[in-house]
């Protein structure tokens, strides 16, 4: 894009809202918070255990809004855009290097805990999309090539609209199902968000829940192309220093099985003695039998890399393809990104599980700084979901999502219902309404 994007102005951008308040606030805060998880060192995973943080350090934001991997919906829709099969896989990398904006340009935060039934819709219309990434080489110095491969933006003049719609799905352990589309671009991405979380005195380590195995995107236009992501762990440091930050030293794979592509990459350690912070590095090559499973970079056969990924998560990421090995090409410069803001129905559209429409009061309570208030409205929201477990565990009912299958049903993938399918297209199409319905 010819300009950096400025943050959203109407829409709260998750992670922005904790960074404000005095020092002294903050500090507070901290110390509450590291107060209440000293009590959890030596839990295997404090994700599945029940306990309310008080109202005054949470975010004011659901969590399924939260967890949305569309900070930037253009590098989504524009991944099928190539008709070169690594184009198409270095803008799954695009893509996949912006989905976390917010940790990137906000502060990490804990939104509202998700009640069992609860689901999130929105949508976003994108007039503006990525040009498919170079795949030949030619000389030009980094510069003259990273601006050819990030700011050169088509804008059209009929949007490209994204939907997203996710629903709990579990509450023990906490699930929640989700499902992006964009049908003008013949691309959908699905899958479980799940974690598991360990403090150990210092940090919080979040790794994948069991049912958390990635995103998979699937190519409609590309004869069904279909990849799967999946998440390194990272650690939420920086208690002891009273500001808290994300780091990742972990290792992740993106595969498409249709193609034989893969790709590694690994997230190092902080820099010390001068070496760079949020360093990443890949490598995408071409799979047989024997190289299916690699761990490890250094384990890739030279002859089987198609390119290399090298650079910094929170900034400038580069490739260089195997053709040329000396030329770098810029994948995408994070620098002047921020989240994009998203549209969701209107509040009379809204049902009363769905996200907004459920937290809005606490919502209200915590922007007025009326802790109290939003502690007791949260307290009764969660009363109100334990005496509904009550009920179904008295009545022997077996509970099912709405918009989704059984998560029982699918591995990793969940698959829309026919509820789902029809919520999906009214947000396609701009019509929301939606007929209410017995929680239980």
């Amino acid at each position: 894009m010819d300009t950096p994007t400025p943050p959203p102005t109407n829409n709260v951008t998750p992670g922005n809202v904790s960074s404000s308040g005095t020092d002294a606030e903050k500090q507070s805060k901290l110390k509450m918070l590291l107060g209440i998880l000293g009590k959890f060192i030596g839990v295997a995973d404090i994700a599945t255990v029940r306990f309310s943080l008080p109202s005054q350090l949470l975010e004011p934001v659901p969590n399924l809004e939260y967890w949305n991997y569309l900070d930037r919906p253009e590098t989504f829709i524009s991944i099928g855009d190539s008709d070169d099969e690594i184009g198409r896989f270095l803008g799954v990398l695009r893509f996949w290097f912006t989905k976390d904006l917010k940790f990137i340009k906000g502060k990490p935060c804990k939104p509202y805990n998700s009640t069992l039934g609860e689901f999130f819709r929105a949508s976003w219309d994108v007039r503006e999309t990525l040009p498919p990434l170079t795949t030949e080489s030619r000389p030009s110095s980094i510069k003259s090539s990273s601006s050819k491969a990030t700011t050169s933006a088509s804008t059209s003049q009929q949007p490209a609209r994204v939907s997203f719609l996710t629903e709990q799905t579990s509450h023990h352990p906490p699930v929640s199902a989700f499902y992006i589309e964009c049908p003008e671009k013949g691309i959908y991405a699905n899958g479980y968000d799940q974690i598991s979380a360990k403090f150990t005195g210092t940090s919080i380590k979040v790794v994948p829940g069991v049912h958390n195995l990635g995103i998979f995107i699937t190519l409609r236009n590309r004869g069904d192309e279909a990849y799967r992501l999946t998440h390194p762990a990272a650690h939420l440091g920086g208690f002891l220093r009273g500001t808290l930050a994300i780091y990742v030293e972990d290792i992740c794979y993106i595969t498409c099985a249709k193609n034989k592509t893969r790709c590694i990459l690994q997230y190092l350690g902080d820099g010390w003695l001068g070496k760079a912070k949020h360093r990443v590095e890949g490598v995408v090559y071409r799979y047989d039998d024997d190289t299916e499973n690699l761990e490890r970079l250094k384990d890739v056969p030279t002859k089987a890399i198609l390119a290399k990924i090298s650079g910094s998560w929170m900034g400038q990421l580069y490739y260089t393809l195997s053709t040329d090995s000396k030329e770098k090409h810029l994948l995408i410069d994070l620098e002047p990104l921020f989240p994009v803001q998203k549209t969701c129905p209107a509040p009379e559209d809204q049902l009363p599980n769905e996200s907004r429409k459920m937290w809005q009061q606490v919502t209200e309570a915590i922007h007025a700084k009326d802790y109290t208030r939003a502690t007791q409205l949260k307290h009764e929201i969660e009363e109100k979901q334990r005496e509904m477990a009550a009920e179904r565990t008295e009545k022997q009912i077996h509970w099912k999502p709405r918009f989704f299958d059984d998560m029982h049903e699918r591995i990793g993938q969940p698959h829309l219902s026919e509820e789902g399918k029809k919520a999906l297209q009214g947000l396609n199409t701009g019509s929301y309404k939606l007929e209410p319905y017995e929680l239980l």
